[in-house]
């Protein structure tokens, strides 16, 4: 796993905010913006705070609170726009084209895109400048996945790794999956979802800006995807935490269920090197997980009573010392 739910504002966000900022700075910018499912928003509020400059984050309806509350705490303008992300990303473009406010992920996308090819840098130089055999990446605008690409590329072209062969799959969600069915399908046309259904928010984006570019290096590279269900996204959090000890947010739960699919359907071989991007921290999406977890035990404060519990769930290997 690459975790990058552990950064300043608990996403792989900040690497591409921090980009956004400082350009924006250089350039003079009275203030900064973004569109958001979540992430981004927390990032960007984090890094304009910094920086001192204002920020207008403007974030679609059903948001989980955590990540509203996150964004608030930095001071953000947070605007809600009714409707989906998609038609809070067409408003807040209307305001990139008609004003100097500079937006993280529209007017300065082409510095901001530049901040996540580190996490293409990172990973190589963490398996010892050893390309991995293939990397998972989770899917919302599609452009983490090609940044991840063209980091990958760089560094070949650079001769800090050599034998570039790397396979790049992607993760979407089945309520909002339009590259995946692209890509499964055959297709080279991307067709919009018009109404995400699904408890990953930070995917939900139905017409995905960078979708085409994400459709092409997977292809590119010999890589797969998969769009598991909720169900399975919830499970695949689940798993990443009781076996690495790392809560992830949904996203993440739809890399390892996508992992878990492409292994089961034989694309994945047991001698692959494979790299799981865990992107966003499951302590901002609590409100997913919150019916799906083992019950709470209530004991009276006697050992007594915690005797009678570790008897009834048949905890393994306790003993209780006589006269104790």
């Amino acid at each position: 796993m690459k975790n990058d739910s552990v950064n300043p504002t608990f996403s792989f966000k900040d690497r591409p905010a921090c980009v956004a900022v400082s350009k924006a700075l250089e350039f003079g910018s009275p203030a900064v913006g973004c569109a958001s499912t979540g992430n981004l928003s927390g990032a960007v509020a984090a890094h304009a705070a910094k920086a001192g400059l204002p920020s207008f984050i403007f974030i679609p309806e059903g948001l989980e609170s955590s990540k509203i509350t996150q964004t608030l705490s930095y001071g953000a303008n947070v605007i809600k726009v009714k409707g989906t992300y998609d038609e809070a990303n067409r408003l807040a473009t209307e305001i990139a084209l008609t004003s100097n406010i500079a937006f993280a992920n529209i007017n300065i996308r082409p510095y901001y895109v530049e901040g996540s090819k580190t996490l293409a840098f990172e990973v190589c130089e963490q398996l010892g400048w050893r390309p991995p055999d293939h990397v998972i990446v989770p899917i919302a605008s599609g452009a983490l996945l090609n940044a991840i690409w063209r980091g990958f590329r760089e560094l070949e072209i650079i001769g800090l790794i050599e034998g570039l062969g790397v396979r790049i799959s992607g993760a979407q969600p089945e309520g909002c999956s339009p590259v995946i069915n692209a890509l499964l399908s055959g297709s080279d046309q991307i067709i919009p979802v018009e109404s995400p259904k699904t408890i990953c928010k930070s995917l939900a984006i139905g017409d995905p800006a960078d979708g085409y570019y994400a459709l092409e290096a997977i292809r590119k590279t010999g890589g797969s995807g998969r769009a598991p269900n909720d169900e399975e996204i919830i499970e695949g959090v689940k798993l990443l935490a009781r076996t690495e000890g790392i809560f992830t947010e949904p996203a993440g739960g739809a890399a390892v269920a996508t992992l878990e699919r492409l292994a089961e359907d034989g694309e994945i071989d047991k001698d692959e090197l494979v790299v799981l991007y865990i992107t966003g921290n499951g302590l901002k999406t609590q409100e997913s997980f919150s019916t799906s977890l083992p019950r709470i035990f209530e004991i009276e404060p006697t050992i007594e009573s915690f005797q009678s519990l570790a008897n009834k769930i048949q905890m393994p290997g306790i003993k209780w010392l006589e006269g104790v």
